[in-house]
């Protein structure tokens, strides 16, 4: 029965899961309250509970618990604590491995419980750009620790029993622990489907020649995978490309392997790459999100607009944004250019020129300034994140991408969905002086708030009940009761 519980309603489960109980012996009325259904998901039947209570809560999901081992980068760390916050609102018990490096702070979310596990990592080994090199070492670290911590939170008599475990889709290693322990193993993708739809095709791009990458054809269409052109790939720069490739070619056989996989994205953004994913993918496959409006979720993502150590780069975007006589709001980390604490590279006089229509903060909520009524555009490297916070704040979007899937989203935003520009042609301070007046001035400008605002509308009712996102959250937990079920039937 893998692939049939998408968020559809589960009649065909239901029907066998009846023949199942009879041939056992056993037949539950369809009017058997759900403390009886309880007791029998507790003794091995498998069984699809159909009684929800008024807040959309499955009564007994309150006495099964879900482990969650997010990947400790930002960008990974947020969707897994906002799927968290969706799946405890929703009946379950939460927890939490994570590991000391990035460590996570249980303080922020009381109703999780959390594990930490001893994996740092050096300065230098913390700090490569080898993207690549950077999650096979996070694999082979925590290995060892995350196969010593598992067992032990499955023996815990104390806690409920643990229904399965969620783990990024970046730790290929955890689906071995699993196994080894009998425990269904469930996907989190926190980026793109459209670029998991690219990544699956990695060993058709390499036959055609499409890659590696050659400088004479980043312009070129990749008439195998439209709207994306070579530049658009989602490759990581690492020392091993043929390792990069021979992993990301066993994509299919990793999740195949996987009892299901949960994308951040909903129907109407994304309709024709799950599509493609669940033609192409023989695994059931979950699009819940966006998952920070499916729960307010405590965790908050930050603006920043410059990820390069270049001075000529920050320079080029502090008098682009000058230059264009616009109010901003612009976020630089510390230290984010090289040799300097803050923002010391600006010239001498720059915020007299401003005259007060400029603010550069260290730090801001990104949702909480997406949310703001003043704000017209919003200028992002296209992280899956921030794509999904700018769409569902009706925000139009400035696309600077600078590696991996952030390529693709930009694609997407500006050539598919049109709902931004791109800065295709090199970040100098009049381009970015055109692109602004662009948006927030001119026509072009009106039809793309035209169209982000009507994608808008659309997530709200993806996530409402009857919805999407909606239905295949409910399919998904459906699916969770039943490989327990299962599991309980194996013991």
């Amino acid at each position: 029965m893998r692939g049939t519980y998408e968020g559809r309603e589960l009649r065909e489960v239901v029907q066998i899961d009846a023949m199942k109980m009879a041939r056992m012996g056993r037949v539950i009325d369809s009017t058997s309250s759900w403390e009886s259904l309880g007791d029998d998901l507790r003794e091995g039947v498998w069984v699809v509970a159909r009684i929800i209570h008024s807040d959309g809560v499955l009564p007994w999901v309150k006495g099964l618990r879900l482990i969650l081992f997010p990947m400790p980068l930002q960008g990974h760390i947020n969707p897994m604590l906002e799927l968290a916050n969706v799946l405890h609102h929703k009946g379950f018990s939460i927890t939490i491995i994570h590991t000391q490096f990035n460590s996570l702070n249980p303080t922020t979310h009381p109703h999780f419980i959390f594990h930490s596990i001893p994996v740092e990592l050096s300065r230098t080994e913390a700090s490569t750009n080898d993207g690549m090199a950077f999650i096979l070492l996070l694999n082979v670290k925590c290995f060892e620790p995350f196969s010593e911590c598992l067992p032990r939170l499955l023996s815990d008599d104390d806690q409920e029993p643990v229904a399965c475990l969620i783990s990024d889709l970046l730790f290929s290693f955890t689906q071995h622990v699993a196994e080894n322990l009998k425990l269904p193993r469930i996907l989190l993708r926190t980026s793109a489907a459209s670029s998991f739809v690219a990544y699956a095709a990695f060993p058709l791009l390499l036959e055609k020649g499409y890659l590696p990458i050659q400088e004479s054809q980043l312009e070129e269409p990749v008439l195998e995978l439209p709207p994306f052109k070579v530049k658009d790939l989602p490759v990581l720069k690492t020392k091993d490309p043929q390792k990069y490739y021979e992993v990301v070619s066993g994509l299919k056989k990793a999740v195949e392997a996987s009892c299901g996989i949960i994308f951040n994205t909903f129907e109407d953004l994304e309709g024709n790459s799950l599509a493609t994913i669940r033609q192409e993918f023989n695994t059931p496959i979950f699009p819940i999100g966006p998952l920070h409006k499916c729960y307010p979720a405590n965790t908050s993502s930050s603006i920043n607009l410059l990820s390069q150590d270049q001075k000529t780069l920050f320079l080029e975007i502090a008098w682009g944004l000058a230059n264009r006589n616009q109010r901003f709001l612009w976020v630089v980390r510390p230290r984010l250019v090289h040799g300097s604490e803050w923002i010391e590279p600006l010239p001498s006089g720059f915020f007299e020129t401003l005259n007060g229509r400029g603010q550069i903060l260290k730090w801001a909520s990104q949702k909480k300034v997406l949310a703001h009524q003043v704000v017209g555009v919003f200028w992002t490297y296209n992280g899956w994140n921030s794509k999904l916070e700018s769409i569902c704040e009706g925000v139009p979007m400035i696309c600077m991408p600078c590696l991996s899937d952030q390529m693709a989203n930009a694609r997407y935003v500006s050539h598919v969905w049109k709902v931004g520009l791109q800065l295709e042609h090199g970040v100098d301070r009049g381009e970015i002086e055109r692109t602004i007046r662009k948006i927030m001035a001119e026509k072009e400008g009106e039809e793309i708030r035209d169209r982000i605002l009507m994608l808008m509308e659309k997530e709200k009712i993806c996530i409402k009940q009857g919805g999407s996102s909606y239905q295949s959250l409910d399919g998904f937990i459906k699916y969770i009761l039943s490989q327990f079920a299962i599991q309980s039937q194996g013991q």
